[in-house]
């Protein structure tokens, strides 16, 4: 064997080893994306940029490839998401995270699945976040970092990045809705709460929703939806009601699971398309709805 071959042969198993660590962090690295921009497509391209940093840049003698695979895709996404801030100031609407809906994934091997474990109502109350408190709370609530490798990600003291930490969940309790675990009762909630909407049954409609349950809906100026968050049981039961009746010849919608939680769904490709998913208070009502209605956001149709 001549010394080039050698070495040519030494660089592609040096390329095999990085592709194999690459894929083994790929899934967490995919979540970190996620969480940070909500947003599918520019998660992938997020995880991909760091793919290649990784390929031409990352050490051979690094002490933790998974820490600096973290570091890069992190500081990756909070460019992505200071970018995208001023483009969601224009958006029509309440701006919604992209949902992740189980099932519709092509293989097995779903590069979101570890991703799904986001509630989209937590994602939703993480936009009220600056792109740095919100990076640090993924990875110390998600990724269990330590204040150390906070302070690396994020090129700050590891006091700075306490208080990073305490504003963001501070915010998060303020802003996201108080639920509980999911239980199978919720199921049957959520299938009587669309038929009473369908069926115009209006005290259905409020007995099954909290005093405090808001609503949001995102049609991205390309569907019926809500301009605004809707807040408290009269407010809430009377727009869903409103736009039930609008869509009175719509299909019924499907049960789906979607970022985890409890959902129903509409996919045929046609303008009735949409989604919801709720979350539940401690007394079994429904506290938070999300409703996406944006065709750019929802899933093609099993038969597309």
């Amino acid at each position: 064997m001549t010394q080039g071959s050698a070495a040519e042969m030494k660089a592609s198993e040096m390329q095999a080893e990085k592709l194999a660590v690459f894929e083994a962090e790929r899934p967490n690295l995919i979540s970190i994306a996620y969480r940070m921009l909500g947003e599918k497509a520019a998660a992938e391209d997020i995880v991909q940029e760091a793919w290649i940093l990784w390929a031409e840049n990352g050490g051979e003698h690094l002490r933790s490839p998974q820490a600096w695979l973290r570091t890069v895709t992190t500081r990756l996404a909070i460019d992505a998401l200071r970018s995208a801030r001023a483009r969601r100031e224009r958006y029509v609407g309440p701006w919604l995270p992209e949902p992740l809906i189980e099932g519709s994934a092509p293989s097995p091997e779903d590069i979101f699945a570890k991703a799904r474990e986001c509630e989209l109502a937590l994602l939703w109350a993480m936009e009220r976040l600056s792109e740095e408190e919100r990076a640090a709370f993924i990875l110390r609530e998600v990724f269990d970092a330590g204040y150390d490798e906070l302070a690396t990600v994020l090129g700050k003291s590891e006091a700075a990045c306490r208080k990073l930490v305490s504003r963001a969940k501070q915010n998060i309790r303020e802003a996201r809705p108080r639920f509980v675990a999911e239980e199978p009762a919720h199921l049957d909630a959520v299938s009587r709460f669309v038929q009473a909407c369908s069926s115009g049954d209006h005290q259905t409609v409020l007995s099954l929703l909290a005093p405090d349950v808001r609503a949001v809906s995102d049609g991205g100026g390309k569907r019926r939806a809500a301009l605004r968050v809707l807040s408290g049981q009269v407010e809430v039961a009377q727009v869903l009601l409103t736009l039930a009746a609008k869509l009175e010849f719509m299909p019924p919608p499907k049960p789906v699971r979607v970022n985890g939680r409890t959902g129903f769904a509409i996919l045929n490709g046609s303008e009735d398309d949409m989604l919801y998913s709720v979350s539940f208070d401690e007394s079994g009502r429904i506290s938070w709805i999300y409703m996406m209605r944006n065709p750019d956001k929802l899933p093609l149709p099993p038969s597309a």
